[in-house]
């Protein structure tokens, strides 16, 4: 009998590992430094301090938890096994099942992972002030995020790669697993009709950015064959290839950028959502090695490298946190931003960079699939949602370290702001900053755009933060623009590889719910079914994008407020999956790993979904937003955004279906918890460990040098 199956008394204990006294110095040092910066950030009360400190506390804060909270999740509560096959080893196909290098694999699942959270939504946080935020990214991502993506894969990795909702089906019982399975697959949907609007936003007459992510596809194909066909197994040598033909690559956007090639690759919104449905379809149906995963791990090498490069540029040019360390919205709930008060909404709107739903999805996805050995998990798991996390932070420095006033007038909405520099200016002063027109002026024409008011959504303050950080070391201020447009392409090439992977993720969920009513379409090897669900998941994000990109107020544009609750409501369903998994299979003494983070993460989303369906103040509830605009439209007013009256029937419409659509969510998840709860107690109780759908043990035939990145549990777990 396995392992897991047995009560946690029946489990050998782990061996002890000693530590010597270099690493005891080398661990000690990285917690003092840490100590020290979060100390200046928590301390600093008026004065402006630098960004440094910041990036200094992140990577000592990740560093500890990586080499002993992870470590300890992986040596006590999960017990790998690398003499135990993994489903990439059992059921390889060429196809969905494939054992992959762990270098190509982690630049794979961070790719899949980081989308537009960890980019967009700490700048949106920074509303409230850096200091809540950071606090939030860092220890949430510790003992949440990373917690919950590794608890995951190593889970689903047991299952032959189950799906969430199934494993929700399978674990917890019919009735939470149905609604889990509802629920995951309608809120996946969202989001990858989200995540493909950003792209199609940020690409939309780029000539640069199209031409550069265009090419990344024939590279990730030459790069696929040359490690599975011409040189197996050559990962340094392949990547040294990709590298230097994404660098071409996106020198040469620059170039088409000014040359009569423009036209080409100059594309427009309705076109770019065909382009990228057809390419979402490809890359679900190819085999993964021929196209996904080097994609994935082409693209990681530009993600961590901008990043990277954003890092060394905030530690040489030391720019001063201008953001306040708290600000007054984050009590008052009344920011121009977004409306609500920190409780609960600063943990909505930062989502991804600290815990987020749909890297479960990922992580019972593709990347179970793919992993050789057991001990992987930690690095991928846990590793990659650290490198996000940190993304997250360079996104709120970038945010923060921008001038206020400049802040509030690229992200307060247009009916504030109104449509010249000069109102935009004198809408900031009501809300207690200062920028002048001229400054306005001055600040688009630095980085080559018509204007900056009224860019909201993110996207756009990152790309000028970064250009002022980077400028301030790399060209000046005659960089600016290049910078600008630079990071524009990077955000389009950072939420992209989410759309491709997410799609692949969507079908294994659709087959896998299909499977429960025909039994073929449950293989994830039978091509009609691989086609038939590749080509429903796409339609289906595919519809809610085209419609979205075409009318400001429809289709996803319609969902697109429900993207921070739904996404954190993913996270509760795979929390309440983990804890029950570990309480059934003997591990109730290790339960509180996952158990807390599950508890908060339901405090957060409920409360949040609580005020977004009952609170009478039109900018937080839905229905109060709805009979504030039905009431203008018996009286005979626009309000904005709505232009006409046929925008206010839609602005309405939009908000009844989005109140009772989170209400829907709600009492889903809420059937989830419930039921996972009752499973908890049945296991506690009962005097025979309750039944899982955990594989058979079968003893693995393959050697990874190097796999065995800790000293493994003795017995079979």
């Amino acid at each position: 009998m396995p392992a897991s199956t047995l009560p946690e008394s029946g489990l050998p204990a782990p061996e002890k590992s000693r530590i010597s006294l270099r690493s005891a110095l080398l661990w000690t040092g990285v917690a003092l430094l840490g100590a020290v910066a979060w100390g200046v950030l928590a301390l600093a009360r008026g004065e402006r301090i630098s960004a440094v400190w910041l990036v200094v506390a992140a990577l000592g804060s990740y560093a500890i938890a990586y080499r002993f909270y992870a470590r300890f999740i992986a040596r006590r509560v999960l017990r790998p096994d690398d003499r135990r096959a993994t489903p990439a080893e059992r059921l390889e196909d060429g196809v969905d099942f494939q054992p992959t290098d762990r270098r190509v694999l982690l630049g794979h699942h961070f790719a899949a992972i980081a989308g537009a959270g960890p980019l967009v939504g700490p700048v949106l946080a920074a509303q409230m002030g850096y200091l809540p935020g950071t606090l939030w990214i860092v220890a949430g991502v510790i003992f949440a995020g990373a917690v919950q993506d590794m608890v995951v894969l190593f889970l689903s990795m047991r299952r032959d790669g189950t799906s969430l909702g199934q494993m929700a089906r399978d674990e917890i019982g019919r009735a939470g697993g149905a609604a889990a399975l509802v629920a995951v697959f309608a809120i996946m949907i969202i989001l990858l009709g989200v995540l493909a609007l950003v792209v199609v936003n940020a690409l939309a007459h780029s000539p640069w950015g199209t031409f550069s992510v265009a090419m990344t596809i024939p590279i990730a194909l030459f790069m696929g064959f040359w490690m599975h066909r011409v040189r197996p197994g050559r990962v340094v040598e392949t990547s040294l290839f990709g590298v230097a033909l994404l660098l071409l690559a996106i020198v040469g956007g620059g170039w088409v950028q000014n040359s009569s090639l423009a036209g080409t690759f100059t594309l427009s919104p309705t076109t770019l959502v065909f382009c990228l449905i057809g390419y979402g379809f490809v890359a679900s149906v190819l085999p993964v090695w021929m196209l996904l995963a080097p994609r994935d791990y082409l693209s990681t090498f530009m993600k961590i490298g901008t990043i990277a490069l954003l890092a060394v540029g905030v530690i040489v040019a030391a720019p001063v946190l201008r953001a306040d360390a708290v600000s007054d919205f984050a009590t008052s709930g009344a920011g121009p931003v977004f409306a609500g008060a920190l409780f609960p909404f600063l943990f909505i709107t930062i989502a991804c960079g600290a815990l987020s739903g749909f890297h479960a999805l990922v992580s019972s996805g593709t990347t179970p699939k793919l992993i050789q050995k057991e001990s992987q998990v930690r690095l991928i798991g846990y590793g990659a949602m650290l490198m996000e996390s940190f993304v997250a932070i360079m996104a709120l420095i970038a945010a923060a370290t921008l001038e206020p006033g400049l802040y509030y007038a690229m992200n307060a909405p247009a009916g504030l702001l109104g449509a010249t520099a000069e109102s935009a200016s004198h809408a900031v002063a009501g809300l207690g900053f200062t920028i002048t027109p001229d400054q306005l002026t001055q600040a688009a024409k630095a980085v080559e755009e018509q204007t900056l008011i009224a860019r909201s959504g993110g996207a756009p303050t990152l790309a000028v933060g970064m250009s002022e950080i980077f400028s301030g070391v790399f060209g000046g201020a005659a960089m600016k623009a290049f910078w600008y447009h630079f990071a524009i392409m990077f955000e389009a090439l950072f939420i992209l590889t989410t759309v491709d992977a997410g799609t692949r993720v969507g079908r294994f969920m659709l087959q896998d719910m299909l499977g429960n009513v025909y039994k073929p379409l449950g293989r994830v090897n039978w091509k009609p079914g691989i086609w038939l669900c590749s080509g429903l998941v796409v339609a289906a994000w595919g519809y809610f994008l085209y419609t979205g990109a075409t009318d400001p107020l429809g289709g996803i544009n319609q969902l697109f407020p429900l993207f921070g609750i739904a996404n954190q409501l993913l996270a509760a369903i795979a929390l309440a999956v983990c804890t029950t998994v570990l309480v059934k299979s003997g591990r109730l003494r290790w339960a509180w790993v996952t158990g807390v983070p599950l508890a908060w993460v339901t405090a957060i989303t409920f409360t949040a979904g609580w005020q977004k369906v009952f609170s009478t103040d039109p900018k937080i509830g839905f229905f109060a937003q709805r009979s504030h605009y039905a009431d203008a439209l018996d009286a005979g007013q626009i309000l904005a955004p709505a232009k006409t009256t046929a925008d206010m029937h839609t602005v309405v419409t939009n908000s009844t279906v989005d109140g009772v659509l989170i209400a829907l969510f709600l009492l889903l998840v809420a059937v989830v918890i419930v039921n996972a709860a009752v499973v908890c107690v049945r296991a506690i109780r009962s005097t025979t460990p309750l039944p899982t759908t955990e594989a058979p043990y079968v003893e693995s035939r393959i050697d990874v040098p190097g796999a065995s990145v800790e000293p493994l549990a003795g017995a079979r777990s």
